[in-house]
């Protein structure tokens, strides 16, 4: 019997996932007529009816998608894209679904007997795939007019919807590469929604690198110092209440967006649990920003792979998370050459992106001090991590100990939490230690002498001893 209802929630899930693809492949037929229609508008006019002059067909109308429930027709409805949007949009997705369409690019020249060069476009060896530029997208929208190309230039700035809410680029191999020569590229995450229906987060790399970390604990877990809670407690305030302060009560008027905040305090006080934990709590992700993948020693790139990062989570409702941010939120110097030139720019260029970044942007420091005071004027929090207080160190041991554990009868937590400053992260390593030497004696209960040792070990990574 409980074979048999597995058997049919597995065929009912199939099912909804078949229709639900089928959804979005009715709408794409559709919008993808319409894409054709507008591109033989486009070339009738261009050779045929203007004689080559390019004037701009009357617009066709898009399909109306709005009784549509497809996760692609929700996405048209939320961004609602304008006429120009939407062509790029759809230019920027035939390659991945009707490639065919864009065969009309390869047409030449007879004249010159070469490629058009208004066409703009990518290929992929001499007859290789055409993928479509933003002079492609020119082109349809306005054949060689020298408007419709400053409109697309427009239309695929950084700072413009589409870049924006990371649903479409159009990066230069290079740099001082022309951007409008750059392949029109949809990002993983849009495609990922418009053609399968799912939301995916971005691949961890060198493109993108920034890693979802994520806990299984609740904030019962966690021990922290009281007033270190109360804090943090604003930030979940800030997370739910927030949009409310800037958009009902006006205060998006005089307030940047987005909230800032420094964890400062010694390794292993919380400062990462506590980061996930606000994720976990608000349901929002938090991404890990991985400073040996932003960091280069090359000139730009830095300030290029951390863009990459700001630019994915913008308006998605991400938290950042840089852990020992020292490394790229330090003290600027005394400039005494180029290499200090350069290091000096990249933070204010990171200034500049917290700044102005419209999500949540946590920074973990293990000194306050080690931050940028002009970064630290900036910061809508700063929350002090400290060593657990005794207490604060016995109901660490104590909710550490695993539930199948046995302690020997010589074993006082509270005592041992009393004589030993650990912070909460050596605490769990030591119990983990301990565990292990007791199960590696036969399961035996855990005790005194387990314990000790364990705290030794952890002690001496500091330096210090018991």
């Amino acid at each position: 019997m409980g074979e048999a209802a597995v058997d049919a929630r597995s065929i009912e899930r199939r099912m909804v996932e078949k229709s639900a693809l089928g959804a979005i492949a009715r709408d794409l037929e559709a919008e993808l007529a319409w894409f054709a229609s507008v591109l033989d508008l486009r070339f009738s006019h261009y050779f045929e009816l203007n004689n080559g002059k390019g004037a701009a067909p009357v617009p066709l109308l898009p399909p109306d998608l709005s009784k549509s429930d497809s996760s692609y027709a929700r996405f048209v409805q939320e961004f609602s894209p304008t006429f120009d949007e939407r062509v790029a949009l759809l230019l920027a997705l035939v390659p991945h679904v009707r490639p065919r369409l864009l065969d009309v690019f390869h047409t030449r020249n007879s004249t010159f007997d070469r490629r058009f060069t208004e066409f703009g476009g990518a290929r992929s060896g001499g007859d290789g795939d055409f993928h479509p530029t933003p002079e492609t997208l020119a082109f349809v929208l306005g054949g060689d007019s020298i408007e419709a190309r400053l409109k697309v230039a427009a239309l695929i700035a950084p700072d413009q919807p589409l870049a924006r809410r990371n649903i479409l680029h159009a990066t230069p191999a290079g740099p001082g590469e022309d951007p409008m020569k750059a392949p029109l590229a949809v990002s993983p995450d849009a495609l990922s929604i418009l053609l399968l229906g799912e939301t995916r987060g971005p691949t961890f790399g060198v493109q993108f690198p920034a890693q979802l970390i994520e806990t299984g604990l609740e904030w019962g877990d966690l021990v922290l110092h009281p007033g270190t809670r109360e804090q943090v407690s604003e930030i979940e305030a800030w997370i739910e209440h927030g949009p409310t302060l800037m958009g009902q009560w006006g205060m998006g008027r005089v307030l940047r967006p987005g909230y800032r905040c420094l964890f400062y305090g010694p390794p292993g006080t919380g400062k990462t649990m506590t980061a996930m934990l606000i994720g976990k709590a608000t349901g929002r992700p938090v991404y890990r920003v991985d400073l040996s993948l932003v960091v280069s020693k090359y000139i730009g790139e830095t300030e290029k792979n951390l863009a990459r990062v700001f630019d994915g989570a913008q308006t998605r409702g991400w938290i950042l998370f840089f852990d020992e941010a020292d490394a790229l939120f330090g003290k600027r110097g005394e400039s005494k050459d180029a290499h200090d030139r350069y290091a000096n720019q990249e933070v204010s260029f990171l200034l500049q992106r917290v700044e102005t970044f419209d999500g949540i942007a946590i920074l973990a420091s293990n000194l306050r001090d080690n931050i940028d005071q002009a970064f630290a004027r900036r910061f809508e929090a700063v929350i002090h991590f400290p060593v657990p207080r005794a207490e604060e160190r016995a109901l660490l041991w104590s909710r550490g100990m695993p539930e199948q554990a046995r302690l020997a009868d010589d074993v006082d937590l509270d005592e041992i939490g009393r004589d030993h400053v650990l912070t909460g992260g050596a605490i769990m390593n030591a119990i983990c230690f301990a565990a292990l030497a007791a199960l590696n004696e036969g399961g035996r209960p855990i005790g005194r002498a387990h314990i000790l040792h364990a705290v030794r070990r952890e002690q001496a990574k500091e330096g210090r001893s018991v």
